[in-house]
């Protein structure tokens, strides 16, 4: 395909339009990681958190067939993800805030970028597909879907401004991509007994995956603010 030729372009809509549908998730993580950051921090830790996810899908298209015959690859990137999860939903600890923004704003990307190297399989399989190994096409496909994660982003982050009860529904949701992925490693799928067992419960999965993570957030925090009133 060439930049002229009608196929380059349709293939090109598609790879925007296949991040637009699947960054739903990592417009979660960058919010919530930037929540706690200054005014000011905020906007760059939404576009270098947003730049960071397209970054790591642009890498990782490159190694997808290497990465995804890894076993039990999905299996560690669901637990990251947990512990992601949890991390976001638990309320700040005293000075956390009084940080330093640059500190603050590189924490927060951190953050991004971690979960978004397990996040991203689903877009980078998607993409990969669609590119057949054009470089050209991929990077121009990536680069452009930056702004729509930033406005969504800015949306979520608005949202949890407003309503802070949006940050449980984050990590929920944090927690539903882990449990779904924790049913699609092939590793795994083999040893609960394949493809059809795997998918029967893979819904279940995803709900106490999001169980899960709002529960312990929940008791974690509750005895962190224990702790906190038993050292004041």
């Amino acid at each position: 395909m060439t930049l002229s030729s009608p196929e380059f372009w349709i293939a090109f809509l598609q790879i925007v339009w296949i991040n637009v549908l699947l960054s739903g998730d990592n417009a979660v993580v960058i919010a919530m990681a930037c929540r706690s950051l200054p005014p000011r921090s905020r906007k760059w830790g939404i576009i270098l958190g947003s730049g960071v996810a397209v970054a790591l899908r642009i890498v990782f298209t490159g190694l997808v067939a290497t990465l995804l015959a890894l076993p039990w690859l999905k299996v560690i990137g669901s637990l990251a993800l947990f512990y992601i999860a949890i991390d976001l939903a638990l309320p700040s600890e005293d000075g956390e805030e009084a940080v330093q923004a640059s500190d603050s704003l590189l924490r927060a990307v951190g953050t991004v970028a971690l979960a978004d190297v397990f996040m991203s399989l689903d877009n980078v399989v998607a993409v990969a597909a669609v590119a057949n190994g054009n470089f050209l096409l991929l990077i121009l496909g990536l680069a452009i879907s930056i702004p729509l994660i930033v406005a969504g982003s800015s949306l979520v982050m608005a949202l949890i401004d407003r309503f802070p009860i949006m940050v449980w529904a984050g990590a929920a949701l944090l927690g539903w991509v882990a449990g779904e992925m924790l049913l699609t490693d092939d590793a795994l799928v083999s040893r609960i007994g394949g493809p059809e067992v795997a998918e029967h419960w893979l819904h279940p999965a995803a709900f106490i995956g999001a169980a899960f993570v709002v529960c312990v957030a929940w008791v974690w925090g509750r005895m962190r603010l224990r702790r906190q009133d038993q050292a004041a």
